[in-house]
C-alpha cells in the first residue's frame, strides 16, 4: 500500500461535489475544502491544485448514479482513486445529522483509516455491455408486468382461458376477445399493445447481446458458460457483465459471498443462530442463478433441444458441465429426500452451480490471456 500525503473524500452529486481532505497520520487534520461543480474542468483544476500543494493523493467517493466518470478522470490525471461501496461504509450509531459536507469529511477520515471497501470498476466497454444486459432485464420486467395487466383485466370480466397460457393459441384467443363497450375494447387492446411492444424490445435487446458478445473481450467466457444446463446466452452474458473477471476472486467463497449465496449468522457468546443466505449483492443476478438451478430437478441428460441450440463449445468445458449436471441433480434429490423444502434445496444447488461456473470462467480467462490462446 502506498503512503499518501493526503486523502480526499468526495461526495458526488449530479451538479456538485463536496470535497474534504484528511492529512496523513493519526493526528493529521481533517477539514472541508469546499464544493465544486461536477464538471470535468472544475474537477481537473481541483485535482491539480491539491496535487501541487500536498503531493501524493488518494481520492474516494461512493458508488452511485453518477457512474465512474469522476474515477476515470482522476485516474487519467495520474492520481489514485477508489469507488467505495456505500453499504459497507461504517456508520456511527446514533448519528442523526447527515449532509454533503459531513459525508465528504467522513469519507476522507475513513479512507485514511483504511476502513472503506472498494468496488470493482469496469472498463468503458464492459460497462456498456452491463448497460445492455440491464436494459434487457428492464424489458423483461415490463413484459411480465404487461402480462399481469392483461390477465387481471380478463379476470375482472370473468374471462378464463382453459388451456396453457401464452401459447400461440392463447394469443389468438386474446386477440379475438369482444367486450360489450367500445371503451373496454380499446382499453384491452392497449394492454395487448403494451405487451407486444415490451416483448419486441426484449427480443431486440437479446439479439444485440448475442451480436455484441461476439466481439467482446469476455465473449469467450460467455460462450463457454452456455455449456451448463439452464445457462443460456442471457444468463451467461448477465453473469459475466455483472461479475466481470471471475479470476479477480481469490477463491470460490468470496464469489459466493459477493452474490449473497452464503449462509448468514447471528451469534453472541455461546448462543449461535444460523440464518438464511445473506442476499447481498445483485438481486437480479441472484434470481437468474435460481432460475438456472431449477433446471437441475429433471432427468440427467443432454436433450436434443439443448444439443441443437447450444453453441460450439470445447469438449473439456462440456465435460465439466456434464459433471455438474450429474452432481447437482443428485444433490437436489438427496436434499429433497431428507425433508428439505424445494426452495431451500434450489438455493444450495445455485450455490454449487456458481462453483462450476467459476471454474469454467477461470479456465477460459487463463486460456484467453495466455500467448498460445
Amino acid at each position: 500500500m502506498s503512503d499518501y500525503d493526503a486523502y480526499i473524500g468526495l461526495d458526488v452529486h449530479k451538479d456538485s461535489i463536496s470535497v474534504a481532505l484528511a492529512e496523513a497520520g493519526r493526528s493529521g487534520e481533517v477539514r472541508l475544502i469546499g464544493t465544486i461543480a461536477n464538471e470535468p474542468d472544475a474537477i481537473s483544476k481541483l485535482v491539480r491544485k491539491l496535487g501541487d500543494r500536498h503531493g501524493l493523493l488518494e481520492f474516494a467517493y461512493d458508488a452511485g448514479p453518477c457512474g465512474y466518470n469522476v474515477f476515470r478522470q482522476i485516474e487519467g490525471l495520474g492520481f489514485d482513486c477508489r469507488v467505495v461501496a456505500p453499504s459497507h461504509t461504517p456508520v456511527r450509531p446514533g448519528n442523526r445529522q447527515k449532509n454533503d459536507t459531513r459525508d465528504a469529511v467522513m469519507l476522507a477520515r475513513l479512507l485514511r483509516a483504511g476502513e472503506l471497501t472498494s468496488v470493482w470498476v469496469p472498463d468503458p466497454v464492459h460497462e456498456a455491455m452491463r448497460d445492455l444486459v440491464r436494459a434487457r432485464s428492464v424489458a423483461s420486467h415490463d413484459a411480465r408486468k404487461a402480462r399481469t395487466l392483461v390477465q387481471l383485466f380478463l379476470l375482472k370480466h370473468d374471462l378464463r382461458y382453459p388451456a396453457k397460457s401464452w401459447t400461440s393459441r392463447h394469443r389468438t384467443w386474446l386477440r379475438n376477445r369482444q367486450f360489450s363497450h367500445q371503451a373496454q375494447q380499446i382499453a384491452f387492446q392497449s394492454y395487448l399493445n403494451r405487451l407486444e411492444q415490451a416483448e419486441a424490445r426484449k427480443k431486440e435487446l437479446e439479439e444485440q447481446i448475442a451480436l455484441v458478445s461476439q466481439t467482446w473481450s469476455l465473449g469467450r467466457t460467455v460462450l463457454n458458460l452456455q455449456a451448463f444446463k439452464g445457462v443460456g446466452l442471457v444468463i451467461a452474458a448477465t453473469l459475466v457483465a455483472e461479475v466481470g473477471m471471475f479470476s479477480r476472486f481469490d477463491n470460490l467463497r468470496k464469489l459466493m459471498a459477493y452474490l449473497g449465496l452464503v449462509p448468514g449468522e447471528h451469534s453472541s457468546g455461546g448462543f449461535i443462530r444460523s440464518r438464511g443466505i445473506t442476499k447481498k449483492g445483485n438481486s437480479a443476478l441472484r434470481a437468474l442463478l435460481f432460475e438456472a438451478a431449477w433446471c437441475y430437478r429433471g432427468s440427467v441428460k443432454v436433450g436434443n433441444w439443448i444439443h441443437k441450440r447450444r453453441p460450439e463449445i470445447p469438449q473439456p468445458m462440456n465435460d465439466i458441465a456434464w459433471k455438474a449436471q450429474v452432481r447437482l441433480n443428485t444433490r437436489y434429490r438427496k436434499l429433497v429426500g431428507s425433508g428439505k423444502k424445494s426452495n431451500v434445496a434450489i438455493t444450495a444447488i445455485a450455490r454449487e452451480l456458481v462453483g462450476f461456473l467459476w471454474d469454467v470462467a477461470c479456465r477460459t480467462e487463463a486460456a484467453t490471456a495466455s500467448p498460445a490462446a
